[in-house]
Formats: structure tokens, sequence, C-alpha cells
């Protein structure tokens, strides 16, 4: 299995009735040098100035991005060519990064490479340190690359963070 971190901007809460901008996606392996950056056309004339603030991309940027249905076969190939076996899925908030994902790879290729299950890093952390109440913890210790919403440092970052919680003892 490979281990695929995800992370993804959108400007609003939900797919289809507002658009993914940006994704991100890098391969758990000791170097973090498989990277893959995608920008996907507006899908929708709704969007929330706010949410599409926090990617630092204007509305008029992202509609000169690539149609979705071209960044998702790109991703799917570069999932197929950096994944041994089904890729698997993970990200700091599978609930938000997972569905826009999964839709785009649903509703663009009507099949998501990923399959129907994700897995979140703060989850695991608990797990290692035995308390629910340590779900943000792994992200101040562990994270060396900063979150600035460039979804291709933040899965970076997070990817950091799994590394160092697989030296810890984790085994993934």
């Amino acid at each position: 299995m490979s281990y695929i971190i995800v992370d993804v901007e959108s400007d609003g809460p939900i797919p289809h009735q507002y658009s993914m901008v940006c994704f991100g996606a890098v391969v758990l392996e000791p170097t973090l040098s498989k990277t893959f950056y995608g920008k996907t056309k507006p899908i929708s004339e709704q969007w929330i100035p706010e949410a599409l603030a926090v990617s630092g991309i204007s509305r008029q940027e992202h509609e000169q991005f690539e149609e979705p249905e071209k960044v998702m076969e790109n991703f799917a190939k570069w999932l197929s060519e950096n994944s041994k076996n089904r890729p698997i899925f993970i990200s700091d908030n599978p609930a938000f990064d997972w569905q826009w994902i999964n839709w785009y790879f649903h509703t663009y290729l009507g099949k998501n490479p990923f399959g129907f299950s994700a897995r979140r890093i703060g989850d695991l952390y608990c797990g290692m340190k035995m308390d629910t109440g340590l779900n943000a913890e792994w992200k101040k210790l562990f994270r060396k690359t900063t979150h600035d919403h460039n979804p291709v440092n933040d899965a970076l970052g997070n990817a950091e963070a799994l590394l160092a919680m697989k030296a810890m003892g984790l085994k993934i």
C-alpha cells in the first residue's frame, strides 16, 4: 500500500454547489519528493470570497485554471505511477478534504482510485498516545513545513508529521 497525504483548498463548504480551487498530494516515503499539485477551474457560479481568500487565489486566477476532468485524469495517472497497489488517502481533515477529492473523481472519472475510505492524522496520533484530547498536538510537534494554505506545503507538513510518528513506532 502507498499512503498519500492530501490537502484541499476550496471556495466554499461543499462540492457541487461550490468549487475545489486546488489540492496537493505527497507520497509518504522518506524523501517526500513525490508531489502533485492540481488547480481546477470553477464548476459553479457560487463562491464565498472569504473561503477563496484562504487559498490566496483570486476569482480571476481561479477561472484560468485547468478543466477539472483533465486535472483529475492527471491526478489518477500520477497516483497509478506513484502507488503500490491501492493508494490510501490520509489528511489532517478527511471530513473536508475527502469529500472534494471523492466527488471530483466520481463526477469526472466515474471512480475514485482511493476507494471508499480515508485516515485522519490526528486520530492516528491520539491512538498512539492513548488520549483523544491530543488531536492537534502533532501539528505543533512534528510539522516542519509552514502551514500556509498552499496545499502542497500543507500536505508536506502533514507527511513530515507522519514520518515523525513512524519514527516513534507508528506502523505505517
